[in-house]
C-alpha cells in the first residue's frame, strides 16, 4: 500500500491519491470490491462500494464501479478530495513513558495498542501525535514523519528511539540501515521448538492472498520480498509454549511474526497471523478454557522489545536500554508456568 507522501494546497478539481496498487501478473478476474477489502487495512466493504458510487476509484485512470473485474498488470488508485489523514497531524496531550532524553533524542517504552504514526483507521491517539504535542519541531525522517527512526507495530510493546534533531536523524536512521542497532525482543510462541538456538533467514515480501500480512518467499520468487535474518534463543520451555529471545539482523514489517509462523512457531494470540487459534495442545475442555483465560489476560500478540543499543549521534558512546516485560504478558507466561507445574 502507498499514499501520497506530499501535498498541497489543492485546486477545487483537485484529488490526491490515498492508496495505489498494481494488480499482479497472475490475478485472476475479481470484483475491485473485493480486491480492495484485502489490501487497505481497516476498510470495509460499504465505504470502498461508497468510494466506487462518489467515483473515486480509477483503474488506468478511468473511475470504475464496485463491479469492476480487476485483470492483470491494472493500475488501481483511491483518489478523494482531502489529503490522506495521516498527513494532518494534530499535536495530542498523551502520556509518554520517556525512558532517557537529551539534546539529540529521547528513548520512550511504548505500550501495546498505541499505533506508532498515523495510517488508514488511526488518525489520532499515535506515537506520533504525541510526540509533536510534547516536542516542537522534530526533523521529518524520509516518509515525513516526525522523530521517527524506526518503528513496532501496534499490538507490540517496548522501546523506540526517537530523534530530536536532524543529525539524530541521519546518524540514527544509518545505524538501523546498516544493521548496526542492537534490539532484542521477548516472544512466546506456540509450540516446544526443537533447537536451543537458531536462526531463521527468508525473504519477507506482502502476502499475495491476503495483503494484510507479510509471508516468506523462497526460492525461485525470493525476488519478491526482501533478505530478513532473525536470532532466535529458547529462554523457557512451558509446555505447548515457549518463550523465546528474537534478536533481529534486519527489520522488515512484521518479521518476527512472519518468521516464527515460518517455522511452525506462530506468535501466541497473533490474531493476524492465526495464533489466536489453539495451535498446540490437548482437546480437553479444561485446557482450551485454560488458553482463552490466557488470551482474556493477553489480548494481543505476545512480543515485547525489551532492548535496544545504538551509537550515540554525537558523543560516539554505545547506548543501551532495557525495558521489564509489561505485565499482561508477565501474567501469561506466569499462567503457563503455573499450567506446566501442575502437569507434572
Amino acid at each position: 500500500m502507498t499514499t501520497a507522501d506530499t501535498f498541497t494546497e489543492p485546486n477545487d478539481d483537485e484529488l490526491f491519491e490515498h492508496h495505489s496498487f498494481v494488480a499482479d501478473k497472475g490475478q485472476a478476474p475479481l470484483r475491485i470490491d473485493k480486491y480492495l477489502m484485502n489490501r487497505i487495512e481497516n476498510a470495509t466493504r460499504n465505504k470502498i462500494q461508497a468510494a466506487a458510487k462518489d467515483g473515486s476509484i480509477f483503474v488506468n485512470d478511468i473511475p470504475v464501479k464496485q463491479n469492476y473485474k480487476v485483470k492483470p498488470f491494472d493500475k488501481i488508485r483511491v483518489l478523494l478530495e482531502h489529503p490522506p489523514y495521516e498527513y494532518l497531524l494534530t499535536p495530542e496531550n498523551i502520556p509518554l513513558n520517556i525512558v532517557y532524553e537529551d539534546d539529540q533524542l529521547l528513548v520512550v517504552n511504548k505500550p501495546a495498542g498505541m499505533v506508532v504514526h498515523p495510517g488508514h483507521g488511526n488518525y489520532s491517539g499515535t506515537l506520533i501525535n504525541a510526540l509533536i504535542y510534547h516536542f516542537e519541531n522534530l526533523p521529518n525522517n524520509s516518509s515525513e514523519r516526525p522523530g521517527l527512526v524506526h518503528r513496532i507495530d501496534k499490538d507490540t510493546s517496548g522501546l523506540l528511539v526517537i530523534a530530536k534533531t536532524e543529525k539524530a536523524m541521519t546518524h540514527l536512521s544509518k545505524q538501523f540501515f546498516d544493521k548496526t542497532s542492537e534490539r532484542e525482543y521477548i516472544a512466546l510462541v506456540w509450540g516446544n521448538i526443537d533447537e536451543d538456538k537458531g536462526k531463521v533467514e527468508g525473504h519477507i515480501g506482502r502476502h499475495p492472498k491476503n495483503r494484510l500480512q507479510n509471508t516468506v518467499f523462497e526460492g525461485d520468487d525470493k525476488d519478491k520480498g526482501k533478505p530478513a535474518v532473525t536470532h532466535y534463543k529458547v529462554m523457557e520451555r512451558l509446555g505447548y509454549v515457549t518463550l523465546v529471545s528474537c534478536k533481529l539482523e534486519t527489520g522488515r514489517t512484521h518479521q518476527i511474526r512472519v518468521h516464527m509462523k515460518h517455522i511452525g512457531h506462530t506468535l501466541f494470540n497473533d490474531e493476524r497471523y492465526g495464533g489466536e487459534r489453539i495451535l498446540k495442545g490437548t482437546t480437553f475442555t479444561k485446557y482450551k478454557q485454560f488458553v482463552e483465560n490466557c488470551f482474556k489476560i493477553l489480548p494481543r500478540q505476545a512480543l515485547h522489545a525489551k532492548t535496544l543499543g545504538f551509537i550515540h549521534p554525537t558523543t560516539g558512546k554505545a547506548m543501551s536500554f532495557d525495558s521489564p516485560i509489561p505485565e499482561d504478558m508477565y501474567e501469561c507466561i506466569e499462567k503457563w508456568r503455573n499450567y506446566v507445574k501442575h502437569q507434572d
